[in-house]
């Protein structure tokens, strides 16, 4: 069974994501700066429960509009052009094959797109062209394949920060092998920068997985950002 990729909406899990996007801050960054002051003041040091029906009402007219379900199913059809290379280039890449068959790729309309690895599934931003989307489910599965192969053994080295660190810096890597199917740019986070030049400085030098965890991992020990 080959592995596939299937979008869709779940609007209880946009929900969630967006009470949780109001407090959440990944990497240094704010995502509730772009979220609408009124929801986050209203989320503030309070639960799930008590805020999801005040979320509702505030995007009622996009949750009845029909164009997330549309766009979900845009996108389907559109990762389905480039799903197998995708997954041919991977494997190859990582060395492995990722394990788990079917990932549920959900839109959301926070600008937060959270991923787990546990439950299969990551989100993407219904307010993003379709070719950032792209490149962001490329981005999270990637996450997936790290989570299944490496992360244990890379966090009891450098602990759970750092590891987190190092799987987000690795995605540089879809700048140079995989720009051909989604055509943009994937530009990480600031705090990571300069390891990002570092693990593209070292992969042109030799294209091998393996050894350039290892060299990802002494940089780490270095203490970085």
């Amino acid at each position: 069974m080959s592995n596939k990729v299937v979008f869709s909406f779940d609007k209880e899990k946009d929900l969630y994501n967006l009470w949780e996007t109001c407090t959440a801050k990944s990497y240094g960054y704010d995502f509730s700066s772009r979220l609408p002051k009124e929801l986050v003041e209203y989320c503030k040091d309070k639960k799930y429960e008590d805020c999801k029906e005040f979320i509702n009402n505030l995007y009622k007219n996009i949750y009845s509009s029909g164009f997330v379900e549309g766009y979900a199913d845009f996108l389907d059809k559109s990762w389905k052009k480039i799903e197998k290379e995708y997954f041919i280039r991977m494997d190859k890449i990582i060395g492995k094959k990722l394990k788990i068959k079917k990932i549920n790729a959900y839109l959301t309309i926070a600008p937060r797109c959270p991923y787990d690895p546990r439950d299969k599934y990551f989100m993407v931003n219904f307010f993003a062209n379709p070719t950032t989307n792209l490149m962001t489910a490329g981005h999270e599965i990637m996450h997936f394949y790290i989570h299944e192969n490496y992360f244990s053994d890379i966090e009891k080295k450098i602990g759970n920060k750092k590891t987190h660190d190092l799987k987000e810096a690795l995605t540089v890597l879809l700048n140079i092998e995989f720009r051909d199917l989604w055509y943009v740019h994937d530009n990480g986070y600031e705090s990571h920068k300069e390891f990002r030049e570092f693990i593209s400085k070292e992969w042109k030098k030799e294209k091998n997985f393996d050894k350039l965890l290892i060299k990802c991992v002494e940089y780490m020990k270095k203490d970085v950002k």
